[in-house]
Parts: structure tokens; sequence; C-alpha cells
């Protein structure tokens, strides 16, 4: 796909819902002595899906997992919608999208492995993470130059942004309004 083309893709994304495991974390799970499982979360994401919200852009997740660390996370950073424990994703992008009145040319989706691909086929811009399975990789429209688990969230909020706003400045304005008047809340990493 040519630049020309995916930036007119990206003209369109009202809503970016994100997998989980493999690109919000690097996909390792830590067992403590209590066999209680942890995941560990990139602090730079928190503000890639407050940008992204700050500039009017949904954001949530759609997880074939479910965790308490994950719930933590969701509720850490007020995403606008989670589906976690869901293994057949696609039916859950069609509810989202006629909750939100949003089409499915107008969705950014970013996984990393098979149970992804259905709805990286029909979303209207598909994004992996470079440790991403091969097979998606060959399937979706655009491979980031990092790992999941390393900030692909602000990375992926700052390409959609800067694309639809063409400056820093103006993808950076609403956020720093409101740091400048003290209005801190809803700001998490």
């Amino acid at each position: 796909m040519t630049p020309e083309v995916y930036q007119k893709k990206i003209q369109k994304i009202k809503l970016v819902l994100f997998d989980v495991d493999g690109v919000l974390t690097d996909g390792s799970i830590y067992v403590n002595e209590a066999s209680e499982c942890f995941k560990v979360f990139n602090v730079k994401d928190g503000l890639g899906v407050e940008l992204l919200r700050a500039n009017d852009i949904k954001v949530g997740v759609i997880s074939g997992k479910a965790s308490p660390s994950l719930n933590n996370r969701i509720e850490q950073l007020k995403f606008d919608v989670s589906v976690t424990g869901c293994k057949n994703k696609l039916p859950s992008l069609k509810d989202i999208c006629a909750d939100l009145n949003v089409e499915y040319s107008e969705v950014c989706f970013v996984g990393d492995d098979v149970l992804d691909l259905p709805i990286m086929k029909v979303c209207g811009f598909s994004i992996a993470p470079n440790d991403a399975h091969e097979y998606v990789k060959e399937h979706c429209d655009y491979i980031l130059d990092m790992n999941g688990g390393f900030g692909v969230a602000r990375k992926v909020a700052d390409m959609i942004l800067l694309n639809q706003m063409k400056s820093y400045d103006k993808v950076y304005e609403p956020l720093m309004n409101k740091i400048q008047y003290g209005d801190l809340s809803g700001i998490e990493q």
C-alpha cells in the first residue's frame, strides 16, 4: 500500500481498537509464588490513549483473554469500549460500531495474531507490531517499526493524529490546554 492510500484511509478514522496481548503488552505473562498472573503495560500508551480521546477519537480494546491486571489497566486508561475474554472478535466489532455509530471503514484495529485477522480484514485501517505473526503482517495495511508492548498505542496515536491534523502543535493542543489550566483529569500514564 502506498503512503497516499494509507493516509487517505487514516483520514477517516474515528475509532481505534487494540488487541492487548502482543500489542499493548509484549505477550509475556508473569506468575508470582501465589500463582497470580501479571502483565506489564508500557506507560507511553496511556498518553497515546489520552491524545486520541482529546482529539475526539474513541479508543478501546478487544482481547481474547480476560485478567484482573487487564481490567485494572482498562479502568486506569478509561477506554471508551472494552471487550475481554473474546476469541471470536468480529461480532464484538459489529456491536461496538453499532453502539458508537461508526462504520467499519472508520475503525483502525491493531492486532498481532490470527485471532485478529477477521477484524483486520474488514476495518478501515489495520496495523500490526513488528513482531506480529508473519501471516498477520501479510494481511495488514501497516507494520509498525516496534514490537508489541513497547509503546504501540502511543505510536499509533501519533501516526493517526499527525496524519489527520498535519502538525504536532495541533495534535498536542487539546492536551496542553488541559495541563495549562490544571485539568489533569483523565491524563493517566
